[in-house]
């Protein structure tokens, strides 16, 4: 999963310096987060995760919730730029980018609603995305107790 965002930071670094390894991440990171309206969503996720935050210790965004610092680079993220990727359904980006923000920081959510987003990761990638009905029946079915194999069998016939 941190993939999907590392790849996105390399695209970026190659695409605006002509090359996919810079020996200062750390400035260009700052100036992403600077900015993060400017930029597509995975390569600001990339960039807080080049960051330290001073007052949790960890990757900025993704420290405990009530961490401010967090908190508030949590929310900027949702600033950034979504692009859906070439032949992918409309909306695809958007749920990729909430289901990856929740497994990276999920922080004051359900256990089981990390799990559905965790396991529904594989056919979001795929480039495919539920109807509101099919999301709709797979959070009932997650309510009601459905076991993990349940869920993902569900979810993979979507």
């Amino acid at each position: 999963m941190d993939l999907i965002v590392e790849s996105g930071w390399r695209a970026f670094l190659e695409g605006e310096f002509g090359t996919a390894e810079q020996s200062d991440e750390r400035a260009i990171a700052e100036m992403v987060v600077d900015e993060p309206d400017r930029h597509l969503w995975r390569v600001v996720d990339a960039a807080y995760d080049r960051l330290t935050c001073p007052e949790c210790g960890g990757r900025l965004s993704r420290g405990p919730a009530g961490c401010g610092p967090c908190d508030l680079a949590n929310g900027f993220r949702y600033v950034a730029i979504e692009v859906d990727r070439p032949g992918v359904v409309p909306g695809n980006e958007h749920a990729l980018r909430v289901n990856v923000s929740v497994v990276r920081r999920p922080y004051g959510i359900s256990e089981r609603e990390v799990l559905a987003r965790r396991l529904t990761l594989p056919i979001l990638l795929e480039g495919r995305l539920p109807t509101i009905r099919q999301a709709q029946a797979a959070r009932a079915m997650l309510n009601k107790g459905a076991s993990v194999g349940e869920y993902d069998a569900f979810i993979h016939r979507v």
